[in-house]
């Protein structure tokens, strides 16, 4: 009599962020079976939150579960959320079946996913920004991510912040001549600085619209215009220093590590060779991209819960 197979054990991430939501569900040995992605989850306000959330989160997993071929019910599932996770946990837990839970932030998984679950820090640069990191001995620590009003340096809100804001100075006689104004005029219909700056007030012009204007910063400062380069400079310090100071709390001065970037931002090449010549300053640090994406992290979490 032939003997049984041994199920397999299924194990479930979730990268929920302010653009898109991804689910990856593999085996315990790591083996990605399926991927599927969604709208944003996060940010939602009370009336919405939950329809917008079991949306974005459950077409994820459908659309991950048809990929793998198998039932979504998990051995483990461990999910990060832009934005915390207190809001989110009771929610999770509802929508997905499984034995363990774990639901953090999405610093967390992206930092697992960057390291390959080794110590380290990253800086993550997408619409926002912030810098998180864990040491040999389980310590993390964090430096940034206090969102658009309060913080998000070097992230894509802030490159098109300081564009407008390099734009409204031409245009007023009190800064230097700049390409951004006609460009950002062109690709939004604005008549004039002063219009545009109105129409990033108002629901036209939420934050993820603005921010996906940052290419066009790069775009500028590559074909020699001082603003757009002198905006790019200032981002990635921005972001090195963000680095340095989640590093400072982790790590002793001599000792080594790895620094790892995630998010939009760092596709130009300009701003991420100027970050890394600023973060390889100590000699100790090593700038690295991403061993993994967020999602495999939060799955690498799973399948260690």
């Amino acid at each position: 009599m032939a003997a049984k197979s041994k199920a397999v054990k299924l194990y479930l991430g979730i990268d929920g962020g302010q653009s898109s939501t991804t689910a990856v569900i593999g085996d315990e040995s790591g083996r990605v079976l399926g991927e599927g992605t969604a709208g944003p989850c996060n940010h939602v306000g009370a009336p919405e939150r939950r329809a917008k959330f079991f949306s974005a989160v459950g077409e994820s997993i459908t659309e991950a579960a048809k990929a793998a071929g198998i039932e979504p019910v998990f051995e483990a599932v461990c999910a990060g959320f832009s934005g915390g996770s207190a809001d989110k946990d009771s929610l999770t837990r509802e929508l997905i079946q499984s034995q363990r839970y774990f639901i953090t932030h999405d610093a967390h998984i992206a930092l697992t996913g960057a390291t390959g679950g080794k110590p380290g820090v990253i800086v993550i640069a997408g619409t926002g920004s912030i810098a998180y990191g864990r040491n040999a001995a389980g310590r993390s620590a964090r430096a940034g991510g206090w969102g658009y009003v309060f913080g998000d340096d070097g992230g894509a809100f802030d490159v098109v912040r300081q564009a407008i804001r390099a734009a409204l100075r031409q245009e007023e006689g009190w800064g230097g001549e700049t390409t951004l104004l006609p460009v950002l005029l062109d690709v939004t219909g604005a008549s004039n600085a002063n219009d545009l700056l109105h129409r990033c007030y108002t629901p036209d012009f939420p934050r993820e619209k603005v921010a996906a204007l940052a290419p066009l910063v790069d775009e500028a400062a590559c074909s020699g215009d001082p603003a757009a380069a002198g905006i790019l400079d200032g981002a990635a310090q921005a972001l090195a220093t963000l680095a340095a100071a989640v590093r400072r709390q982790l790590f002793a001065q001599d000792e080594a590590s790895t620094l790892h970037y995630v998010g939009g931002v760092f596709r130009s090449e300009f701003l991420l060779t100027r970050f890394r010549m600023l973060a390889e300053l100590d000699d100790v640090t090593r700038v690295l991209p991403p061993v993994y994406s967020p999602a495999r992290g939060a799955l690498l979490e799973a399948i260690a819960l």
